[in-house]
């Protein structure tokens, strides 16, 4: 087995130095060797201590830019590491000779990013490195560097999954099943089309929109079908997945449900669906323009800080069934609310300071497990003293009691925000507990 992967990795070595000559200096696999010579010591001792010396020093201090880059993104910490090289054996030794494979796509990359160009021809330089991380992403940027995470990339039909915790290998067996190193070129041009895009604002609609979009213009620049399950389930099912969107865009902290999770996080069962969404408005938007490559530089380029310029662009692909004034207000009415408190009417200036308890009745029942509590406008110092342990629920969930510990001649906030939720995971309307206390 050692002279069989002594072997492997004099191929690549050689491969790698091939791949230097012919000019793909934007295309780095450095990482994948630095990778595997440090896991070979890992996997030899059983001390910890020894571990993390071979991790960071074979590893992490000869990595490469997209090495830091990606364990920034990711928040990848030595511990990821060694508890994923240590825990899945199995999986490691499955996905070696794959990821040793690294360096045969530099051709297929360069290409790919040449047929990028002639559709965009404003394409600015980015590198792209191929490394090695603990599960968290197969592909991801930061600024001009693709970072591919090879070790969920690379995988195939052979990657093995049973080592995984028993909620996770469902997921996994069909990720891997869908062979995605069989289409690792259009991942590298997804991840490339970020690179040029402006940043997005973390909201579901920006987030369709700038995951779609990439994906809309890597397949069009490589002239082959999307490798999502999402874009062909979308499709197939375009009513009921839009509907449920236009029900779900405004929601916070709800993004499990369409992005970058598990099939089993959301009702279809399929995950990513987000980029199905973004997909079909970019598609609509250049199926009616006349000028495809205007088209094209007007979805890399569009600005995600500029509401106008985004609700201008939604408007034009004609995908929603409303306007999204109109689709906000449809949330904004269905949004539960605060309705009072119990103990005394909000805003009062009189509030008996012997009071322990503050309790807020809501117009329906929540879910009884989402809550939100936050320092008001005027900070830290006017949220009253409190237990969190002491917080309850009522029985029919429609009523929250929070302990406080009030002082006289005091003026107190407490906001309620929107991470409190329906069953339907509707969030509520913030609420602001405002009062003064009195003498006594």
């Amino acid at each position: 087995m050692k002279k069989i992967l002594g072997l492997l990795t004099t191929v690549t070595i050689l491969v790698s130095c091939q791949t230097e000559k012919k000019g793909y200096k934007n295309i780095v696999t450095t990482d994948i060797n630095n990778f595997w010579e440090a896991y070979d010591k890992i996997t030899m001792t059983q001390d910890s201590t020894l571990q993390y010396h071979y991790l960071d020093s074979l590893y992490f201090k000869k990595g490469t830019e997209g090495l830091k880059a990606i364990r920034q993104v990711r928040n990848y910490t030595p511990q990821d590491y060694l508890r994923s090289i240590n825990n899945y054996p199995e999986y490691w030794t499955s996905i070696r000779e794959n990821t040793l494979k690294a360096n045969l796509f530099g051709s297929e990359l360069q290409d790919g990013i040449e047929k990028f160009r002639k559709i965009y021809p404003d394409l600015k330089p980015a590198k792209i490195y191929f490394t090695i991380g603990a599960f968290r992403t197969n592909g991801t940027t930061l600024d001009s560097l693709v970072l591919i995470g090879s070790e969920l990339a690379m995988a195939d039909k052979h990657t093995i999954s049973t080592e995984f915790p028993k909620e996770e290998q469902e997921d996994r067996r069909t990720f891997f099943d869908s062979s995605p190193i069989n289409n690792l070129v259009l991942l590298n041009i997804h991840e490339y089309v970020h690179t040029q895009q402006k940043p997005m604002v973390h909201n579901l609609l920006s987030l369709a929109i700038y995951e779609g979009v990439a994906e809309f213009v890597s397949v069009k620049a490589m002239g082959v079908p999307s490798a999502a399950p999402a874009i062909e389930f979308g499709k197939k099912n375009a009513d009921i997945v839009r509907e449920k969107f236009e029900q779900e865009m405004f929601y916070t902290n709800n993004r499990f449900k369409w992005l970058w999770s598990s099939g089993a996080s959301n009702e279809f069962g399929v995950r990513d669906l987000i980029y199905y969404i973004g997909y079909q408005m970019a598609e609509n938007f250049y199926d009616q323009a006349e000028n495809k490559k205007e088209a094209i530089k007007k979805l890399i380029e569009l600005d995600f800080n500029n509401e106008t310029e985004i609700e201008q662009f939604v408007h034009s692909t004609s995908f929603f069934s409303a306007s999204l004034d109109e689709l906000y207000q449809n949330f904004e009415n269905k949004r539960p609310t605060a309705i009072g408190i119990n103990q005394f009417e909000n805003k009062n200036e009189n509030v008996n300071p012997k009071i322990n308890q503050i309790t807020v009745e809501f117009s329906e029942p929540l879910n009884g497990t989402s809550t939100g509590i936050e320092f008001g406008p005027l900070g830290k110092d006017y949220f009253p003293k409190n237990s969190v342990v002491g917080r309850y629920w009522s029985e029919d969930n429609k009523s929250y009691t929070i302990p406080v510990d009030l002082e006289p001649n005091k003026q107190y906030q407490i906001l309620l925000h929107n991470n409190f939720r329906t069953k339907d995971w509707i969030p509520l309307k913030p609420y602001l507990i405002e009062f003064k206390t009195g003498n006594k």
